[in-house]
């Protein structure tokens, strides 16, 4: 079996830079796209991301195949021959949906697939990307999490992304328990706060709304809400490091830094943007203000259940075994600004 990796969901943020990483280390890639056709266009927005040696592998180390996590459908091929498989693929979504089976579904069903997949093709680990959303949503927030702790999917302050997260990670533990002794391939979970980062392309995504909202004045002001954030290299590093590290089979890792408020972002992106011309809001939103523009802004309403509450956990899990070492929310932040900038996503004043 050659050193070829499998990594779900090729066009999103988090498996992008997971792609990167894996490709200046000397790994094949195979990604998936809900579509065929993909490969060109990803190879295009990884190449100038790329050392010249590892673009220039590209061609031969780098390929994309069509499955879709709502079909069985091209899935046993993606997997053929991986040693590894890096499960980033999972609905996220800018606006709540109004079924939250919509999201719940596909996430666990895909999971589910994907698992069944990578052990019929002798896969060794697969490493699943799950979120702090299965950690600490549902449940009072006056305690530190660890990674003991689950969300709790009948609780009052969690939504359908919070659900589907915890769901799907529930049934991939499930899944991996049920065949534990007819199988050797170990699971292993990462489980993200807030991603930040630099973007690799003009695609945002959900993770970017934040930093976009307050750099094109969409919230007047800043709400009281706070994040456990994390830089996306943090996040692709650690995906890498729970691949190939021994001994982290069965284990999942809380991936991300101290808790820090929406003001503190603000702050840190007045800072480096006014000279430029951003006028960064930085007075105090009340409650109740964003309590109202969340009735007409799904993106806002996605924030709620964070709202007035702080996100403690203890990442010191993920620092003493997979060597982890984040930046800080300065580097996530400006970063993630300056390429928003740099693509065009926010428009400079100047």
């Amino acid at each position: 079996m050659t050193d070829r990796v499998l990594v779900t969901g090729a066009t999103g943020f988090i498996a992008q830079h997971c792609i990167l990483q894996l490709l200046e280390a000397g790994y094949e890639v195979r990604g998936t796209a809900r579509t065929d056709g993909r490969r060109d266009e990803i190879a295009r927005i990884l190449a100038p991301h790329l050392s010249d040696g590892a673009a220039a592998r590209l061609d031969v180390d780098f390929q994309v195949v069509g499955a879709d996590l709502t079909s069985d459908v091209g899935w046993d091929a993606a997997v053929k021959d991986c040693r590894y498989v890096v499960h980033v693929a999972s609905p996220l979504p800018r606006n709540p949906p109004r079924d939250e089976n919509d999201l719940i579904v596909p996430a666990r069903e895909g999971t589910l697939r994907v698992l069944r997949a990578a052990r019929g093709a002798g896969v060794q680990r697969v490493v699943l990307t799950s979120s702090i959303a299965a950690i600490i949503y549902g449940v009072p927030r006056d305690k530190v999490f660890d990674e003991s702790d689950w969300s709790n999917v009948h609780g009052r302050r969690i939504g359908a992304y919070e659900k589907s997260k915890t769901i799907s990670e529930r049934a991939a533990w499930d899944y991996m328990a049920s065949i534990a002794h007819e199988s050797d391939m170990e699971l292993t979970a990462i489980n993200p706060g807030l991603v930040l980062g630099p973007l690799l392309c003009a695609d945002w995504g959900t993770s970017g709304e934040l930093v976009k909202k307050i750099l094109e004045r969409d919230v007047p002001a800043i709400p009281d809400i706070h994040f456990a954030c994390v830089d996306v290299r943090d996040v692709a590093t650690a995906h890498v490091a729970a691949m190939v590290t021994p001994g982290v089979g069965g284990k999942r890792f809380i991936c991300a830094i101290e808790d820090h408020s929406m003001m503190d972002v603000a702050l840190i992106l007045h800072d480096h943007l006014a000279p430029r011309g951003f006028k960064v809001p930085t007075r105090r939103l009340p409650s109740f203000v964003i309590r109202l523009m969340a009735l007409w802004d799904g993106a806002v309403r996605l924030a709620l259940n964070d709202l007035g509450t702080h996100q403690r956990l203890d990442n010191s899990l993920i620092k003493r075994e997979l060597a982890w070492s984040p930046r800080g929310l300065a580097e996530m932040t400006t970063s993630m600004a300056d390429s928003m900038i740099e693509f065009g996503v926010v428009r400079s004043p100047r």
